[in-house]
């Protein structure tokens, strides 16, 4: 019953990492797609119109797609294997990720004026993901919130399934190797030839005092 349970819960814990590989693999290629148009709008612009400002947005918007996507590859390899170890990692990450998400979130539905805490992004497309989003917002709202959900359903599976898996660290001998290695030694002295009941312990002495006259 154990290991079909603990099988279920690795089924799971892969499925649910499909959803972030499939976040991840998405915001890739619209990532390298605005890189693609922006690298196309500097090509036609004149030398006086460049702006050698770094496309933050870009950048960010891709190497989040691809750490959603080592994620889930790490997800994948702790559930297959169902390493303490890489579980512990893997939630810890999970977990870390979960609270940059809450943080973000908070200060845009707490904090009317959130866009002058970051950079102006030189591309415009900050701005264009902003209008699309505000235009679909519902649809982004369970987009976001089937992730959110995802995520920490992965911690809860990683740390249920950590659970299940054998504890290494703690091969300790047990109580009987350490009575046997407690044991006193041997005693140096011979021991004393088993006698007769009732016979006394002097006789043998007496036989081979005889024997020798």
């Amino acid at each position: 019953m154990a290991s079909i349970l603990k099988s279920c819960m690795q089924s799971t814990l892969k499925a649910v990492n499909l959803i972030m590989a499939m976040a991840g693999i998405a915001m890739i290629l619209y990532g390298i797609w605005m890189l693609r148009v922006w690298q196309r709008d500097e090509a036609d612009s004149s030398f006086d119109d460049l702006d050698y400002t770094a496309p933050w947005f870009i950048y960010t918007f891709l190497a989040t797609g691809i750490t959603l996507c080592l994620l889930t590859c790490l997800g994948h390899i702790a559930a297959d294997s169902a390493n303490g170890f890489c579980l512990f990692c893997y939630m810890v990450i999970i977990s870390v990720l979960l609270l940059i998400e809450t943080g973000i979130a908070a200060d845009i539905l707490l904090n009317s004026d959130w866009e002058k805490d970051i950079p102006e992004d030189p591309t415009g497309r900050f701005l264009d993901f902003k209008e699309f989003m505000e235009s679909n917002i519902d649809i982004f709202k369970w987009i976001f919130l089937v992730i959110f959900l995802g995520q920490g359903l992965t911690v809860l599976l990683a740390m249920a399934l950590r659970a299940f898996s054998p504890n290494q660290s703690s091969n300790y001998d047990s109580d009987e190797e350490f009575t046997q290695a407690r044991q006193p030694l041997v005693n140096s002295h011979a021991q004393q030839p088993a006698y007769a009941i009732g016979e006394p312990p002097f006789a043998n002495k007496n036989e081979t005092w005889n024997m020798n006259k």
